[in-house]
């Protein structure tokens, strides 16, 4: 073997950083109990990256004794391995572990036997070296797997195991190429001491900066799109280095003829990769090979949850919620057509299908039927596509005979809230993999109700949509009823005093201004009534507004007192509207108040802000009342003479014109009403 200055430098390098990782691995050894076998097998290590060195200009390392030391150097990291695994299993080795330890030694002993007998032979023995290294290198790689298999807490033997496995996979190709080939290659040698360079330093900084007793997961996870890519890839490296291989024999042996044979089948074989690779079903077939073989669950469960949330989490647009829980499960489940069932009444009905347009079948299952109730009961999933021994087909002699009509009808999964079945959907078998296993049967059940609570919730969300129009409607009536009754109220009294003023021409002229009075209010409430109908904003003098007020209380004992300052303000606001929220709060007082009490009104002006007392010697409210019960809508204390509204609804429009409506009251001796109303601007 012919060592160049770069190649000693190199292997002198490597050597040097293996002496530091024996050096920290013996650290370790006496701090972290480390086993010794380890820190001997870096010695080893960097004995033999020495003697490389040193072999093209010292006689004595002779390539015999190259390869005894080489021998010995991978037998010390096998059997180091073994020990290690035995140190963190506490379980006897494997008849496997211990038939590798017995065959590398006879192999290091036939090769320091050989080396003893041909000491100072002249020249290299490529074939030995490279079959003494493929063997050995063969049999480590074997051990690392079942130290990488065994000790999936400890990130520490991970990295040795990784670190060492990355060497003799190289070994295993130099050797290989040796023996195909009958010489070693000096590229590959040099390289061999970089990649040793490489991999020792990665060791030593993980000695030194992780835990040897880690008790944290060191599983190196390969995900499902890298492994579905790197297999498809290796195949198409496979399939092309054979046509490079085949081409090198066919043009070889075939003359001329041979350069325009590799050509088309080169040719055939690219068109042939492009049509697999870009066939939807080759794809499938191949990813759930892989999801097989090299994982062990079927279905990578974050990935299949987070699609499934995307899919229900996207605006309705102009599709139903059914239409969107279906695409999501078939979606899931790869599965070409589907049908969605809700309950109506006392029937499961369809809502949606997809892809069925020419198989639907007439499905109206009642509620108390046993197919129903086995799926509410047991959260059964209904399998006729299942082989019919199989246990999760036992309960299919209660399946429908609608199921009949559905072709290749896969599996029908219940949509379960609690204890409460909404619905079902069915689906038809995908074109590959329709076998369903517990796993399937599983996911089936959790996507089965992560669909019933996205049905139910948009279910809720519409009846609380209708719900607060018929509240809001409500409201509306009782508003109208409230203005209703205080127009009728006036009325009625009129005729109450006809019978006794209807020969005098003033009760006649009066009555007839009340008349025209009402009349006109019910118009403008009927237009109001429109929801296109804008409210009447005006500017208008509060002065007037509460002399006409009062005016209208005084039909009612005790007559209510107006004190008014000299000055006026002119505010903003809907006449009608602001008008009756002080006859009802004047009408409550009125009401509240005995006969002998009072109730005054009274107008203060403060920096264009009016503010406006209304005061009884009622019967008052307690705290918790003006607090719970007072602006609270439908909330009464007239036992069937209101509605409960009217405070509430003044409220409400006081704060509309940006004004505030507040209460103080003592029981038992009456009640005060504080109005603030700013004042406006005119209105042009």
């Amino acid at each position: 073997m012919e060592s160049t200055s770069v190649t000693a430098s190199a292997y002198l390098s490597a050597s040097i950083i293996s002496l530091l990782l024996t050096a920290t691995y013996t650290y370790h050894g006496f701090v972290r109990r480390l086993h010794c076998a380890i820190p001997i097998a870096a010695l080893m290590t960097s004995i033999w990256l020495l003697s490389v060195t040193l072999s093209h200009q010292l006689a004595f390392f002779t390539p015999n004794l190259l390869i005894a030391i080489e021998a010995l150097h991978y037998f010390c990291w096998i059997l180091a391995i073994a020990l290690a695994l035995k140190q963190f299993t506490h379980n006897i080795l494997p008849f496997g572990v211990k038939l590798i330890i017995g065959l590398s030694a006879a192999i290091v002993i036939l090769a320091w036997l050989h080396c003893l007998n041909n000491f100072y032979a002249a020249g290299t023995n490529p074939e030995l070296q490279s079959w003494t290294g493929l063997c050995l290198s063969v049999m480590g790689i074997i051990s690392i797997e079942q130290l990488y298999r065994n000790t999936s807490y400890s990130r520490y033997m991970k990295l040795i195991a990784i670190s060492l496995g990355l060497l003799l996979i190289f070994d295993v190709y130099l050797y290989a190429h040796t023996v195909i080939f009958n010489y070693i290659d000096r590229d590959l040698w040099q390289a061999r001491a970089a990649l040793s360079m490489v991999t020792l330093s990665l060791m030593c900084i993980g000695a030194s900066t992780l835990r040897y007793d880690s008790t944290s997961p060191a599983k190196l996870n390969l995900s499902r799109p890298i492994a579905f890519y790197t297999t498809s890839i290796s195949i198409v490296g496979g399939i092309l280095a054979t046509l490079a291989l085949g081409g090198y024999y066919v043009k070889l042996y075939s003359g001329q003829w041979g350069t325009v044979i590799y050509s088309c089948a080169l040719f055939l074989a690219i068109i042939f990769i492009a049509i697999a690779y870009t066939s939807s079903t080759i794809r499938e077939q191949l990813s759930v090979l892989i999801n097989k073989h090299l994982f062990l669950h079927k279905y990578d469960y974050r990935t299949e949850w987070l699609k499934l949330i995307e899919k229900l989490s996207r605006p309705l647009y102009n599709r139903t919620v059914y239409q969107q829980a279906l695409d999501a499960v078939t979606s899931v489940f790869k599965a070409p057509a589907g049908i969605i069932c809700i309950r109506q009444g006392d029937y499961y009905r369809p809502t949606h299908h997809q892809g069925m347009e020419n198989d639907i079948p007439i499905i109206d299952e009642p509620i108390e039927s046993n197919f129903c109730i086995t799926m509410k009961e047991k959260e059964w999933v209904f399998t006729p596509g299942n082989d019919p021994l199989s246990t999760t087909t036992q309960f299919n002699e209660e399946l429908p005979h609608w199921s009949a009509e559905i072709t290749n009808l896969w599996f029908i999964m219940p949509l379960m809230t609690e204890s409460h079945l909404i619905g079902f959907i069915a689906l038809t078998q995908p074109s590959i993999d329709h076998d369903l296993s517990w796993e399937d049967l599983d996911l089936i059940k959790t996507v089965g109700r992560q669909i019933a609570d996205f049905i139910h919730r948009h279910e809720q969300a519409e009846q609380l949509t209708e719900s607060r129009q018929f509240d809001t409607f409500s409201k509306l009536t009782a508003f109208i009823m409230h203005d209703l009754k205080n127009l009728i109220a006036q009325q009625a009294l009129v005729v109450e005093n006809a019978s006794k003023h209807k020969d005098n021409p003033a009760f006649i002229e009066d009555a007839i201004k009340t008349i025209d009075n009402s009349v006109s209010r019910m118009n403008t409430l009927l237009k109001k009534l429109q929801r296109d109908q804008p409210e009447e904003i005006i500017n208008l003098s509060l002065r007037q507004l509460l002399v006409s007020a009062t005016t209208v209380c005084r039909e009612q004992q005790p007559i209510p007192t107006l004190r008014l300052p000299e000055g006026d303000l002119t505010i903003t606001a809907d006449i009608d509207r602001l008008t009756m929220a002080i006859i009802h709060l004047i009408q409550n007082a009125q009401e509240a108040t005995p006969s002998d009490g009072y109730v005054d009104i009274t107008m203060k002006i403060d920096h264009k802000i009016a503010v406006i007392e209304i005061e009884d010697s009622g019967s008052g409210m307690d705290e918790k009342f003006i607090r719970e019960r007072l602006f609270k809508p439908f909330e009464t204390t007239k036992s069937g003479k209101g509605m409960g509204i009217g405070v509430y609804q003044a409220r409400e429009y006081i704060k509309h014109i940006n004004g505030t409506l507040s209460v103080n009251s003592t029981l038992g001796e009456g009640t005060q009403f504080i109005l603030t109303i700013p004042g406006s601007t005119d209105l042009r």
